[in-house]
């Protein structure tokens, strides 16, 4: 499989934007996204397969620290590394702007997201309790990454 990842644009929301409910979870208003691709401090990535848009990720940056945003993959492509694929960019973007620190949160029900992210050595540091709709817990995750940092996963930093 030959997943192209780049920097997602306005022209890729809109080309998603008729699927946008249907095909990938409902986790913000297409209107939030437009707003995010256009913060000095995002940076949102999109996958693509044969030139079709299957997944996008963001991450924004404030002094050195990143915090994912999200990483959205399409209910039919998942389970074939593309969120790999857009976590692995979205780290490297991290260590280009030199950040020391990758923070997120994840729902504690989305155990596939809690994988990815324990595969890349991200480590549980806290939970926000009934933080999503009042009912789910949010676990909070970082991953310290070093000037060594090469990619890949279960990579030790220092």
């Amino acid at each position: 499989m030959n997943i192209e990842i780049s920097i997602m644009s306005l022209d890729d929301v809109l080309a998603i934007k008729d699927e946008f409910y249907n095909s990938f979870d409902e986790f913000w208003r297409i209107e939030i996204l437009q707003e995010e691709l256009q913060h000095e401090n995002s940076k949102y990535l999109v996958a693509k397969l044969c030139g079709e848009i299957v997944g996008f990720a963001g991450i924004k940056i404030i002094l050195d620290e990143a915090e994912i945003m999200n990483i959205v993959i399409r209910k039919d492509k998942r389970n074939q590394g593309i969120a790999s694929s857009l976590l692995s960019e979205l780290i490297q973007i991290a260590y280009n702007s030199n950040c020391s620190t990758i923070l997120l949160e994840v729902n504690e029900n989305n155990l596939p997201a809690i994988h990815l992210y324990e595969k890349f050595s991200f480590e549980r540091i806290g939970l926000r309790k009934k933080y999503y709709n009042n009912t789910d817990n949010a676990i909070l995750m970082k991953k310290d990454i070093s000037v060594t940092y090469q990619g890949g996963t279960n990579e030790k930093q220092k």
